[in-house]
């Protein structure tokens, strides 16, 4: 049997850096296959119930979908070494970084590449040799216009219009700026060996923002130790890791936090929250008239909740609470002393509200969620 596990994905794909990454890390034996027309709408939508990627199958033949269902699955398969801190403060701050990544970054990483004509041809070339690799030029060039014309159309949706350009560009350098400041002084986000929270990140940062052409010359590029870190986590190179900062060590016992990293994380409880709370408020207007077990749209009414400044607007996308329960499930199946712990770190923060956010019980099905009955 054929042990390697397929991982159908393109370079340009804002979760696609995330899982090879993680592969790379944990040794996964695979082999990357660019998504055709073919495969994407025919065998990956037939398997997983949407036509999405990264996708991968197993050695078994199983199709599986969503990057942390995925890592969730593999994680016992490879366990060393371990991407989940085993400390309270470290563990949570892995999981609102993962979901954050994951969630937050989506209008950033889209605004980029869509707003900002001179990426189209990078994005023309990249996705037209791997949906028609056979085709004639013309052919692949009418094929990525159709995906293009798609993907623009949702920008609206999670609040890329021109009015809130200059909010999300002044909110993205100045994050940018806290990232390369912060790894200047460790390899990665929760310190000197990587965690779930720098696979996610992992997300824009490499298919979009560092590697498209405009946002790779206006953010990226002069940021160099954000950049050292974008190339580290698609190489892991661990050797460089260890001529710059010494060989990664047990994780610290008092469960410490770098410092730099703290800006980031009052940001996240201050943005972040009231995001998923927003989210979370509609989600239950809307459960109030569907009955339980029933599929909720992939996007509901607006929200709006701080970006740096100013006030931010886009619409609820439920799945983003599937991703809050996943944290909060790690939360609460820790020991009564850890949760004590993690609920005091992030209290000091402005976070304790995560903690205590009533999300009824969901269940992931492919890009949607349903409520549970």
């Amino acid at each position: 049997m054929n042990r390697n596990y397929t991982l159908y994905a393109w370079h340009l794909s804002y979760f696609a850096g995330k899982l090879r990454a993680y592969f790379i890390y944990k040794k996964v034996p695979f082999t990357e296959v660019p998504v055709s027309y073919y495969m994407l709408t025919g065998p990956v939508q037939r398997n997983t119930g949407a036509r999405v990627m990264p996708t991968i199958t197993t050695p078994e033949g199983r199709w599986m979908q969503d990057t942390r269902h995925i890592i969730d699955a593999l994680e016992p398969l490879f366990p060393e070494p371990s991407i989940f801190p085993s400390t309270p403060r470290r563990r949570i701050a892995a999981e609102l970084i993962e979901a954050w990544g994951d969630e937050w970054w989506i209008p950033i990483a889209m605004h980029t590449r869509w707003t900002y004509g001179e990426n189209y041809a990078l994005f023309e070339r990249d996705a037209g040799d791997a949906l028609a690799p056979w085709a004639p030029q013309f052919l692949k060039n009418y094929l990525v216009a159709r995906v293009a014309r798609l993907l623009r159309s949702y920008t609206p949706r999670v609040g890329i219009i021109p009015s809130q350009y200059a909010m999300m560009e002044e909110w993205s350098r100045h994050m940018l700026d806290l990232l390369d400041a912060h790894f200047a002084s460790v390899p990665y986000l929760l310190g000197n060996h990587p965690t779930l929270a720098d696979f996610s990140l992992q997300s824009t940062m490499y298919g979009h923002l560092g590697r498209d052409p405009w946002p790779k010359r206006e953010w990226i590029d002069p940021r160099p130790r954000l950049r050292d870190w974008i190339d580290r986590m698609a190489s892991l190179d661990h050797d460089a890791v260890r001529a710059r900062y010494g060989a990664p060590t047990p994780e610290a016992p008092e469960d410490t936090i770098p410092p730099t990293l703290e800006p980031v994380l009052r940001i996240i409880c201050g943005e972040f929250l009231p995001m998923v709370q927003g989210i979370l408020d509609e989600t239950q207007r809307t459960a109030q008239t569907r009955p339980k077990g029933a599929l909720l749209s992939r996007t509901l009414g607006p929200v709006t909740f701080p970006m740096g400044e100013h006030r931010f607007t886009r619409l609820a996308i439920p799945f983003t609470l599937w991703k809050m329960q996943g944290v909060l499930d790690a939360f609460r199946a820790m020991p009564d002393a850890d949760r004590d712990t993690a609920r005091s770190w992030l209290r000091g923060l402005g976070g304790e509200g995560f903690l205590d956010l009533d999300i009824p019980r969901l269940e992931r099905v492919a890009m949607q969620v349903r409520l549970k009955g």
